[in-house]
């Protein structure tokens, strides 16, 4: 069975879900999920777990993502993109520079207001479920973090590329509405394509038809989503056998830290955390 990862470059006007769906038919397999939603309207970097890859996407789901998007100055919209009913407009009197300076004060640590339509649930309902209905409600601001804005190019008088590297939960829509706030003269996101998530980049991206052609010979392993954590080889049966059986092992010699764990022969078995001489399964990939 197909056990892996790809590195989807979904395709615009394609829901995530949509991308899996086309994979479960391909592989003909169940267990296919994706790590961090796209709107439709976005493109770039999706990784679909297929298989037992699947318990990874939750680690997936967590990380720091990168992305290319178009800012409109002078308009805003309902759904905070320009897929959206235009509520307002503004003459643009902001230069390059302002919008550089603007940029700065979204650095670091903020509070971001979700937008009306996103899939959180309040009261057991979906935001944009009750958008679509005209109802507006009030929503928690929630906390993220932007480590990275960068004004890439102007485009015209109202347009303009930003690189924005992101925590999880950080909606680039309402970042490009909330800047056009701060201008004074309202903004709206015309495009967006995410460049990294999970620490997989553009150039591992491959398309739908490229998987339709190629099949299985795409997926890369599932230890590749934790590359940036060191390898730890198990060396005796005892120690291999406590670790398939989910029970912490004794290893003095291991500094603290997070560890990619093989079995004698190669084969990755789980990601642990060694603390005190003590190597605890954070999540196992048997089979995997």
């Amino acid at each position: 069975m197909p056990n892996g990862i790809l590195i989807i470059d979904k395709p615009q006007d394609w829901t995530s879900m949509d991308v899996c769906a086309k994979v479960r038919g391909i592989f003909h397999e169940k267990r296919v999920g994706h790590g961090g939603t796209l709107d439709p309207m976005a493109t770039g970097v999706l990784p679909v777990f297929v298989g037992q890859a699947t318990k990874g996407v939750e680690f997936a789901e967590n990380s720091e993502k990168e992305y290319i998007a178009g800012l409109r100055l002078g308009l805003v919209t309902d759904t905070q993109d320009t897929t959206g009913s235009v509520l307002e407009t503004h003459p643009v009197t902001a230069d390059r520079a302002a919008v550089e300076a603007a940029l700065s004060c979204f650095l670091g640590q903020q509070e971001q207001i979700p937008p009306m339509y996103s899939a959180i649930k309040i009261g057991g309902q979906k935001l944009y479920e009750l958008a679509r209905k005209g109802q507006e409600v009030e929503r928690r601001p929630r906390p993220v973090t932007i480590h990275a804005l960068e004004l890439l190019s102007r485009e015209s008088e109202t347009d303009y590329l930003l690189r924005c590297r992101c925590s999880k939960g950080t909606y680039i829509r309402t970042l490009c509405h909330d800047i056009g706030q701060a201008l004074g003269c309202g903004g709206a996101m015309y495009a967006l394509r995410r460049t990294m998530a999970a620490g997989f980049t553009a150039d591992q991206a491959v398309t739908l038809e490229q998987v339709q052609a190629e099949g299985s010979s795409l997926l890369l392993p599932t230890d590749s989503l934790f590359a940036a954590y060191p390898v730890l080889l198990l060396k005796s049966d005892g120690t291999e056998k406590r670790v398939r059986c989910g029970n912490p092992v004794t290893l003095p010699d291991v500094s603290d830290g997070t560890y990619r764990v093989y079995s004698q022969d190669g084969q990755f078995l789980c990601l642990s955390r060694a603390e005190g001489g003590t190597l605890t399964s954070i999540k196992n990939f048997f089979g995997a």
